[in-house]
């Protein structure tokens, strides 16, 4: 069902937009057990990566989104998704997002926590510094921009080695570096695509 679900996503992605890929080399030649650190603007940037990006995929989508209509629940959950109640103070989305990658999933994070209105990239927080360092997984930095008459450009980042996401929990000073780490390359994967307009 998945992999059905996938496909029609993709074709449906691919034939209603312009899709434009940058750095597609930089894709790594894995079928899964890594972390895709995408900002965020749209609820259509899941299905999106997935139309760009092969493999099986897996992503936290807040728990309003499992009861907007039948149907929508049933596309988020085909194409991985589980639920997070915002602000419960819950490890279990964490723990949850680790079993997944143990699986061979792509696991999917929007780090800054919530969509962007103006496409801005705000402060990625620190779950992905959690995630990446308990789960050993690599992180590949992807940046999606929305343009006009239906054109979409997403950069690929190079893949951040799992030696270079090493820390602990309690340190927050390494958590933090981690994090502005990640946040600048999403910042100079979006300054690449203004700099090709």
């Amino acid at each position: 069902m998945y992999l059905f679900v996938r496909k029609l996503l993709s074709i449906f992605f691919h034939i209603k937009y312009k899709i434009n890929v940058i750095n597609k080399d930089n894709i790594p030649d894995l079928k899964g057990g890594y972390i895709i650190a995408a900002n965020h603007q749209s609820y259509t940037d899941p299905p999106l990566i997935a139309a760009v990006i092969r493999g099986k995929f897996s992503f936290m989508a807040k728990d309003e989104l499992f009861h907007k209509n039948p149907f929508f629940t049933f596309i988020i959950k085909a194409c991985g998704a589980f639920p997070v109640v915002r602000g419960a103070g819950d490890d279990v989305p964490l723990k949850m997002a680790e079993e997944k990658l143990a699986e061979g999933r792509i696991f999917v994070i929007f780090p800054e926590g919530t969509r962007s209105k103006d496409g801005t990239i705000g402060r990625v927080k620190s779950g992905i510094a959690v995630i990446a360092g308990q789960s050993g997984a690599p992180v590949l930095p992807v940046c999606i921009r929305y343009g006009e008459k239906n054109k979409i450009d997403v950069n690929i980042g190079k893949l951040i080695p799992p030696e270079e996401l090493k820390t602990d929990p309690e340190d927050r000073k390494s958590m933090r570096n981690i994090c502005k780490r990640i946040q600048e390359d999403l910042i100079s994967l979006q300054q690449e695509i203004n700099a090709n307009e």
